[in-house]
């Protein structure tokens, strides 16, 4: 199976070097499925994947990103680094506009960036470093740091740091403001309709700053709950685009047989998503060190790799995918061992207690891994209650920390500094946000080698601080890690040129054209 979707991903590449020399056509529509449908989308609030999949192209970030991770212009045409490392200049492109017609200049950036340390975990931690920003100008933005950091200009992308017009959200209460049900950004598509369980539709922006672009006159993000009919939308034609993770994974073999359909792995460079369960450090169960150290043994990750991800997938060996700077798979292993489970729970006292376990609701393929998971930790004795919910739901109860074990994936950014230390550091920890500490775990040595590896030089000693961070969080075990996972997007032939850059369909649809 694993060799035919190799062979799918090699002709999708040779699909996509015959768009490079081809001349993108005007007009056209592109339907794309978006799954789930999205809890929100105002980017600088909600981080769920499939927000930043569908308001990547409304918002805008100072850079975008090659698929060699490589900072492309965005917003910003071009910067530059202080010999010291402490101070990043960045000149803006003249002439950009929201959409509704104001004009984009520093003094958003400098808006934005307040606005993100309050509503944005991720961006808040990438932010710690920052000692000020300066606005000489309209188009020239001034970061100084108080030490040098150095990913920093990774921090950038358009999920990570969306720019956000300061005259909508200026002296408002940023969570009620009316504007997140209509967002506004600088980007290649403007919002136009939501008609929720049916489709949100996004239109060309006629103004757009990079000239000729978009090619398409806009996109349908097809909302179609049931798995088996997102696949037959496909096949059908009724839809051109299935991002990854749309479809469950067992239809990949079968859709990416279907005539004039091309597949590629590419497009999520800088994400490397990693799954997971959050496991509640603070109450419970769980909060016992013993009986985190048992959910890892007690787990067939094999298994879920192999059977229920058909093989799209690796298991994890801890909090960094092996895909990012300063990975290390020297740390202690959890093999799937049911009786050192069990012998884990009688050391650490459990009595059966109820644990309540929260699938993650993204359609079938996480609900037969809660299963699996669930009978797995039946198996060793664990006595556990399922808890269904919705996006907003499971959201909701992470972030008010009302869980025991609640499974997620997260992306890691290409550096620990960026995708990984935010889970760990204890001052991250806020309540009422999903993908920050949530599982509130604190160790002050971990924090130490979190914030001294995003600081030190040369990069020798970046990785041995943060091969230490690991080994201590594996055997610490503040979440259980499961899979680092593979998304193929499917598209039909026809739409060239979609994945351009390292978060793919996220920013990918100004530059896609159709060959009608």
């Amino acid at each position: 199976m694993l060799k035919a979707i190799s062979l799918s991903l090699l002709l999708s590449c040779s699909f996509g070097a015959t768009a490079w020399a081809q001349e993108p056509k005007m007009g056209g529509w592109i339907n794309a499925v978006i799954q789930p449908e999205p809890p929100g989308l105002m980017l600088a609030q909600i981080q769920n994947g499939p927000t930043q999949m569908v308001s990547g192209n409304i918002y805008e970030g100072l850079l975008r990103y090659s698929k060699t991770l490589e900072p492309l212009p965005g917003l910003a045409e071009s910067w530059s680094v202080s010999d010291d490392a402490k101070t990043y200049t960045f000149k803006l492109k003249s002439g950009v506009t929201w959409h509704d017609g104001k004009p984009f200049t520093s003094a958003d950036v400098l808006f934005s960036i307040e606005m993100l340390k309050q509503t944005h975990g991720r961006a808040r931690t990438n932010l710690v470093q920052l000692d000020k920003v300066e606005t000489p100008d309209d188009t020239t933005v001034v970061f100084k740091l108080t030490q040098p950091f150095g990913p920093f200009l990774g921090i950038f992308e358009v999920g990570s740091m969306p720019m956000v017009p300061k005259h909508l959200y200026e002296g408002t209460d940023y969570k009620t403001n009316p504007n997140n049900n209509t967002p506004i950004g600088t980007g290649p598509f403007m919002f136009k309709e939501w008609k929720k369980g049916s489709f949100i539709q996004l239109v060309k922006n006629p103004n757009y700053h990079v000239k000729g672009k978009p090619y398409i006159d806009g996109i349908y993000w097809q909302i179609i709950p049931d798995a088996a009919a997102r696949s037959v939308a496909f096949e059908t034609g009724k839809v051109d685009v299935l991002p990854g993770g749309s479809v469950e994974n067992f239809d990949v073999p079968r859709l990416s047989k279907v005539k004039g359909a091309c597949i590629t792995g590419e497009g999520w460079e800088f994400f490397s998503p990693l799954a997971w369960m959050w496991l509640n450090n603070r109450a419970g169960p769980t909060a016992n060190k013993k009986v985190r150290q048992a959910i890892m043994y007690a787990v067939d990750r094999e298994f879920a790799k192999d059977v229920i991800w058909n093989g799209l997938g690796k298991v994890a060996t801890g909090p960094s995918a092996s895909t990012i700077k300063f990975y290390t798979d020297d740390v202690p292993k959890y093999p799937f061992d049911p009786a050192k489970a069990k012998a884990l729970l009688k050391e650490a006292g459990y009595k059966g207690e109820k644990v309540r376990l929260m699938p993650l609701p993204y359609g079938e393929t996480w609900q037969r891994w809660g299963e699996a998971v669930k009978q797995n930790l039946i198996d060793v004795g664990f006595n556990i209650e399922t808890i269904a919910t919705d996006v907003p739901g499971s959201n909701q109860k992470i972030g008010d920390w009302d869980y025991d074990i609640a499974f997620t994936y997260l992306y890691q950014y290409g550096d620990p500094a960026l995708g990984v230390a935010r889970n760990y550091i204890s001052s991250n920890i806020a309540k009422g946000q999903v993908f920050n500490n949530v599982e509130g775990y604190s160790n002050p040595e971990v924090d130490r080698l979190f914030a001294e590896g995003a600081n030190a030089t040369p990069d020798s000693k970046r990785k041995e601080l943060y091969e230490k961070a690991q080994k201590i969080l594996v055997e610490d075990v503040p979440v259980a890690w499961l899979l680092e996972l593979q998304f193929p997007t499917i598209t039909n032939c026809k739409i060239k040129n979609l994945i351009t850059t390292g978060i793919g369909v996220n920013d990918g649809f100004r530059d896609a054209w159709i060959d009608k």
